[in-house]
């Protein structure tokens, strides 16, 4: 480049003949020539090109990066791994040739896309109070000691830029329900639409163009909230980019270093403080103040949510014989009566309601299992009364009754040991179905600290509590009474009455 510039230089400001050029350059006369000729300062050299052991596997390369390219993030192989496979096949090649020729070919079809017109983007504006976008992503905490997978629920308002982030176990409908709920608590409103991408617990089928068969529970839930759901064209990321970017911003902001937190409730409290607190730190970027400053502005703006959505997901199942009923992989107990027969399973996030004939029967703490493993059953020995009223010797074995409270259990340990004892515990059992069990509790625990744990002395006990006579803790009673002339034995005075005649008979 700087013998061209001196050429340059000689022939156009100091007017050197050409022959005196060559002569002082040593090159030909048609060099110089051409030099002179083209409008570029800077030559251009073409490389030879050279074989290569790569150009035997070029093709199959080729194609194997056209198939990753066609998948998510998550599932695509690394240059690593095709690497790895292209040695499988008889490629003895370095790993830099292959790590060359994969970046050059995803340069080469970004370029076609750009000319294309993919890979090009429009800056989008939204109105105050129009949309909000949504998205979910996966990150680990740290959760009672263990390390726990969770998936995050990212809502972000599109005009003020409020975000709410919340961690879930699963990516379920419940759970998708639950997040709105808690977001538009939090955000202080509705917008009138929401902008998603087509995931499974909303969309059950995409079709041509933004035809959508939307999930009937789903369509429940922005009906009850009044906003217009949207959903992204499938790979169009960018449709939504302002929650995209907010799913990278938070990976940095909350999750690490790994948060460390008791339980999932502490994590999203926590993740709501933070979330609020990086409102008033974080500038808009294109309107004044601070996101919270933008949020307060679009107040006004928004829908106050009317009540909290029912956001259940609705089963129907079959009650088993031994009164359970089975939900992923666990099983619930549920009241006696409704043993082999349908009722309603209703999963939240955190909890199991069971219903039928139009009332709620019985609720229990939900257990998501994260392994493999056969799952748990949850007793509740209070729907299993019936079944022992009728056959008092399965409370002596019976799996439920394993969890009695400590003063049943005690008095559990005394009546088992005499005759008829099973029948008398499940009579006094079955008083928690009459009277408030906290009192009947109370009645045992004073029928045990006495020494008389008998059910007559239980029922007499219960009787005063209810009435609100408190049993007394000691009797006073009156000292015996002595006679001043005590009998004397005389069998005389016996054989007399014999004597006295005959009776009747």
């Amino acid at each position: 480049m700087a013998l061209l510039s001196v050429i340059r230089r000689w022939a156009f400001r100091d007017r050197i003949p050409i022959r005196e050029i060559c002569r002082r350059t040593g090159l030909s006369r048609n060099t110089i020539r051409k030099y002179l000729r083209s409008d570029v300062v800077e030559p251009t050299y073409q490389s030879a090109a050279r074989p290569t052991k790569l150009d035997a596997y070029a093709d199959k390369l080729v194609h194997w990066l056209k198939i990753e390219s066609g998948k998510s993030r998550k599932q695509k192989r690394t240059i690593k791994q095709l690497y790895a496979d292209l040695v499988v096949l008889g490629y003895d090649g370095s790993y830099p040739r292959v790590a060359t020729f994969a970046r050059e070919w995803k340069a080469n079809r970004l370029r076609e896309q750009q000319m294309s017109g993919r890979g090009t983007f429009v800056p989008l504006a939204f109105e105050a109070g129009e949309a909000f976008q949504f998205d979910w992503s996966e990150d680990w905490a740290i959760l009672g000691g263990e390390k726990t997978k969770l998936q995050v629920a990212h809502f972000k308002l599109s005009h003020s830029r409020a975000f709410i982030v919340r961690a879930y176990p699963l990516q379920t409908h419940e759970m998708l329900f639950d997040a709105h709920v808690e977001a538009f608590r939090v955000l202080g409103g509705v917008p009138r639409r929401g902008i998603y991408d087509n995931m499974r617990t909303a969309v059950d089928k995409v079709g041509a163009g933004k035809a959508r068969q939307v999930n009937l529970r789903f369509q429940a839930m922005a009906s009850h909230y009044l906003f217009d759901a949207e959903f992204c064209n499938p790979a169009s990321g960018w449709e939504k980019g302002q929650v995209e970017k907010n799913v990278q911003d938070a990976r940095h902001r909350l999750w690490v270093p790994i948060p460390s937190f008791p339980d999932l409730a502490a994590l999203n409290a926590w993740l709501e403080n933070r979330c609020m607190a990086y409102w008033q730190e974080i500038p808009h970027g294109e309107l004044p103040g601070t996101i919270h400053d933008v949020w307060a502005e679009e107040q006004p703006y928004l829908m106050e949510p009317s009540r909290p959505f029912d956001g259940f997901v609705e089963h129907t199942k079959r009650v088993t014989p031994t009164c359970l009923v089975h939900m992923e992989r666990n099983r619930y107990s549920v009241p006696a009566s409704f043993a082999n027969r349908p009722v309603s399973v209703r999963v939240y996030p955190t909890r199991i309601v069971v219903a039928a004939e139009g009332q709620i029967l019985c609720e229990h703490e939900r257990i998501i299992n994260r392994s493999h493993s056969p799952g748990r059953t949850i007793y509740d020995w209070r729907h299993y009364l019936a079944v022992i009223q009728r056959k008092p010797g399965a409370l002596r074995n019976g799996a439920p009754f394993l969890e009695l409270p400590e003063a049943f259990r005690r008095l559990q340990h005394h009546l088992l040991k005499r005759l008829g004892g099973d029948r008398e515990m499940v009579e006094i059992l079955a008083l928690v179905l009459q009277h408030d069990e906290q009192v009947v509790l109370q009645a045992v625990e004073l029928a045990l600290a006495g020494g008389v744990p008998t059910k007559t002395h239980i029922l007499n006990l219960l009787h005063r509590l209810i009435d609100g006579t408190t049993p007394p803790d000691t009797i006073d009673a009156p000292q015996a009474l002595r006679l001043t002339q005590e009998p004397l034995a005389n069998v005389e005075r016996y054989d007399a009455l014999r004597m006295e005649g005959r009776h009747a008979s």
